[in-house]
């Protein structure tokens, strides 16, 4: 006859390598979840970034497909993506920006220095984001027409975000 704790550690064993394989196994294993998908995009607790125009939660809700991106001087990835932000700004993507846990001085040289592809920008230092369920920066979010989140991506977006989860998401939203 087998002991029952002899049986355990076996047991365990498939238990946990089961659970690593439905990991592995999902849409998109690098993807962080997000409960605000899906969902009207938070308040904003924000305040203006030196004299750059700004914009509130009514903005979000205005018609049309739009972009939230979450970005501070002090990010490297940000760096990246600029960019590629700045591209979607002169295709005519309106992107608001949202600087997390900045110094406005820096915030603003990082502007003057890369380019402004924001339609508004606001300040945060910290509570929008929380609400947002911000992991860090950079952050993007896709809106749709009313103000709903459809896509949050965390990381730098680069082409291949672009075409394989920004796009398709912009299209989603367009519907």
């Amino acid at each position: 006859m087998v002991k029952p704790l002899v049986m355990l550690p076996p047991v365990l064993f498939a238990g946990l390598a089961a659970l690593f394989l439905l990991g592995m196994n999902r849409d998109d294993p690098d993807a962080l979840p997000s409960s605000i998908e899906g969902q009207p995009a938070p308040a904003l607790t924000v305040t203006p970034l030196g004299t750059l125009p700004g914009f509130d939660a009514e903005t979000l809700a205005e018609p049309g497909v739009k972009l939230v991106n979450y970005w501070a001087s002090w990010c490297a990835p940000c760096r990246v993506e600029h960019p590629n932000l700045e591209a979607l700004a002169a295709e005519g993507v309106p992107i608001y920006g949202i600087n997390y846990k900045d110094e406005a001085a820096k915030a603003l040289g990082f502007l003057e220095e890369l380019g402004n592809p924001y339609a508004a920008v606001t300040a945060d230092g910290g509570r929008t984001a929380l609400d947002w369920g911000v992991y860090g920066v950079p952050e993007t979010f896709v809106l749709d027409g009313d103000g709903n989140v459809v896509l949050r991506f965390a990381g730098p977006v680069t082409q291949r975000v672009i075409e394989e989860r920004i796009r398709p998401a912009m299209e989603r939203a367009a519907e």
